[in-house]
């Protein structure tokens, strides 16, 4: 199965899905190749950074589930080409 680069932003407005939203992205761990959290207090959010490799499927899973979150708004934007999967090794 083909996997993409992807990058993930989300916007954090409301504090009390947080929680949750630590949850799933440990949960989806596996596909994130890094994360920067911003905390930008003067305007009562929050920003994060994901950079991911995973399946197009993979990617549309965690953004579908963050998006679902009170208070979170997602946009994801994938690189056009597309990669081998490689050996997962223990």
């Amino acid at each position: 199965m083909e996997k993409r680069i992807g990058l993930l932003g989300v916007i954090v407005e409301n504090e009390g899905s947080v929680e949750e939203l630590n949850r799933i992205l440990h949960d989806y761990a596996r596909i994130i190749i890094g994360r920067m959290g911003i905390p930008y207090p003067e305007r009562g959010v929050s920003v994060i950074s994901l950079v991911l490799d995973g399946t197009n499927d993979e990617i549309g899973a965690l953004s579908g589930k963050l998006g679902r979150l009170e208070g979170v708004s997602v946009k994801t934007a994938l690189s056009k080409k597309a990669f081998p999967a490689r050996k997962e090794t223990l």
